[in-house]
């Protein structure tokens, strides 16, 4: 009697849960299902019903310009800490486009190029996320890797690359292999920074540090609920370059949530995976068995 009593209070408990969600929006595109619910005041996109298996990109309508979402903090503090100021940037992956609008309003004079392979997000972004593209923010619908091998044939450079493509349940599998990461560092320009948003936990996580190390050598870390990489040709930017940039960008991020200072306590070069982890290829890529 008591199991039943507690079976009775999970499930009305999970019913009341699902009930707070509303369903603004639902597509079944040719790659997957794409939906925006509403919470709390916190609007997301996501892959799968309910947001089983995470939220692609959220926003709060209220303060449209503040991010929801720790990875997208940490990835831009990725992005503004390595580098000079870049003038060129690639983006790979759209979602709501929470990072590209952020750096298309802090880096005014730099050309951002985004890459998404599903048509369904695009329109989502712009009439759910207000995703406004234009001449310095551009939009290329096509496979990612598609995208690199084209760019590297027409000697295309970027300042800095961010890789951000995820399917309903992960990275596809193309994309996480020694050979493409190759093809971006390709792209990259003399010391060019790379930031990657991957998960902080699962039996991919040795695997993935592995391929990214046998590309690009030592690279930061920066961990919370996901794991972002920042990697840049030639030598990581110093522990006082990384404070002289978030000095410089800390009242601009203050606008996006972004505590510069709490976020520069997260880049980490220790090395906290299994080195002899094998690397991820083109012919060795199981990600849908090695990411549970």
């Amino acid at each position: 009697m008591k199991r039943l009593l507690l079976l009775l209070l999970l499930a009305t408990a999970g019913t009341a849960a699902q009930a707070q969600m509303s369903l603004l929006h639902s597509e079944r595109s040719l790659y997957r299902e794409v939906l925006v619910y509403e919470e709390d005041g916190t609007r997301c996109m996501c892959f799968t019903r309910q947001c089983r298996i995470g939220r692609q990109s959220c926003v709060d309508p209220r303060n449209p310009q503040r991010f929801a979402l720790n990875y997208t903090r940490m990835m831009l503090a990725g992005t503004l800490f390595a580098s000079e100021q870049p003038r060129r940037i690639l983006i790979v992956g759209l979602g709501g486009g929470s990072l590209p609008t952020a750096l298309r309003q802090l880096l005014p004079e730099a050309q951002i190029d985004v890459v998404e392979i599903d048509p369904a997000v695009t329109r989502v972004a712009r009439k759910f996320f207000d995703f406004r593209d234009g001449p310095m923010l551009r939009v290329s619908e096509v496979d990612g890797r598609v995208y690199v091998k084209r760019a590297a044939r027409q000697g295309k450079q970027y300042d800095v690359i961010l890789l951000d493509a995820f399917d309903h349940e992960y990275i596809p599998e193309h994309l996480l292999t020694k050979e493409y990461l190759t093809e971006v560092k390709t792209l990259l320009a003399p010391q060019g920074v790379l930031v990657a948003n991957t998960f902080s936990s699962s039996k991919l996580y040795d695997h993935e540090s592995t391929t990214y190390a046998s590309v690009y050598g030592p690279f930061y870390n920066l961990k919370r609920e996901n794991r972002v990489i920042v990697a840049r040709l030639g030598s990581l930017p110093t522990e006082e370059e990384l404070l002289a940039r978030a000095n410089r960008y800390q009242a601009a991020l203050k606008t996006y949530g972004v505590d510069s200072a709490a976020l520069l306590t997260l880049f980490s070069r220790r090395v906290d995976w299994d080195a002899s982890a094998r690397v991820l290829t083109d012919q060795y890529s199981p990600a849908n068995l090695l990411n549970r």
